[in-house]
């Protein structure tokens, strides 16, 4: 017995020290702190600031009075409330784009690991060669596609290739191999139980930690998409944030005849940025469990 307390201690001292004496590791993780705040801290400074304070002050410092209220104001009421219609543009991609890629990643991801069907090796190596082949070099052949079925210039231009996520389906169905118990299933099964109901009732609550971790990255990606809908959309209507931003900034920097809106640029960036965090924040204790779903049989 006092051996192993003597063990236990040692190694308890020796998990201490290894965090006490690593200076260049602290230094580090310091350094990649700041890498990822500093940018953020920026942006929430310089909101506050009025267009010349933005030309003329230090950026990391605040200006010569705080106008985060008039710049949030103005933002929302420039070009008629345009940022207002991109806000409500993105909310709803998100929610059909994301919420949909989610779902159908879920479905696919849970047959693909249970069913056994013919070509079901030829789909998954489709999967994971989706995985493989960045988004960016399928806009163009996606455009062409859209533009012979006159979905251009819409919505759905912007919803549709949302819905796709192979990595979500092959996260989903790496939790369901190693996550779902087979023998519930049986069971269900045994019991009269279609096979709708037992997705609905025994399958998704014991994959949520997947099917949270694939909404999470669904929202992001589609929150953050802009070379999509850039190529896709020409009227202002149906620009999400990244889009409308973009030609804010354009606006300001034209060689012709630019207009001073930086702090409404500046004030954009801030608000498009915050539904992120905050859906981070909610979603956080789903994160570890969902990034690790597969890793390790049990």
């Amino acid at each position: 017995m006092s051996i192993v307390k003597h063990f236990g201690s040692n190694r308890s001292t020796g998990a201490h020290s290894l965090v006490r004496h690593s200076p260049a590791m602290l230094i580090f993780m310091l350094l990649l702190a700041s890498y990822s705040v500093i940018p953020l801290l920026w942006l929430l400074i310089n909101a506050t600031k009025t267009q010349a304070d933005v030309m003329s002050t230090f950026g990391l410092w605040f200006g010569h009075g705080f106008n985060l209220i008039d710049n949030i104001k103005e933002t929302f009421s420039y070009k008629d409330g345009i940022f207002a219609k991109w806000l409500l543009n993105t909310f709803l991609y998100v929610l059909i784009g994301a919420g949909g890629a989610t779902f159908l990643a879920t479905m696919a991801g849970y047959a693909l690991a249970i069913f056994d069907f013919p070509g079901k090796k030829g789909i998954l190596a489709t999967v994971i060669g989706g995985i493989a082949i960045p988004g960016t070099a399928l806009v163009v052949p996606t455009f062409l596609l859209f533009a012979k079925l006159g979905l251009t210039n819409t919505p759905w231009a912007v919803i549709l290739p949302s819905l796709v996520s192979p990595f979500g389906l092959y996260l989903v169905m790496s939790y369901s191999r190693t996550g779902l118990p087979v023998s519930v299933i049986e069971s269900a099964r045994m019991d009269g139980a279609g096979e709708f109901r037992i997705f609905a009732q025994i399958v998704v609550p014991l994959l949520s930690p997947s099917i949270i971790t694939v909404l999470l990255f669904a929202i992001v990606q589609t929150w953050n998409n802009y070379f999509l809908p850039l190529i896709m959309l020409n009227d202002p209507r149906w620009y999400p944030l990244t889009v409308g931003l973009n030609e804010w900034n354009d606006q300001a920097t034209g060689s012709s005849t630019p207009e001073p809106i930086y702090n409404l640029v500046i004030t954009g960036s801030l608000l498009t940025v915050i539904p992120i965090i905050v859906i981070f924040l909610m979603l956080q204790r789903y994160w570890e469990s969902g990034l690790t779903a597969g890793s390790v049989k049990q």
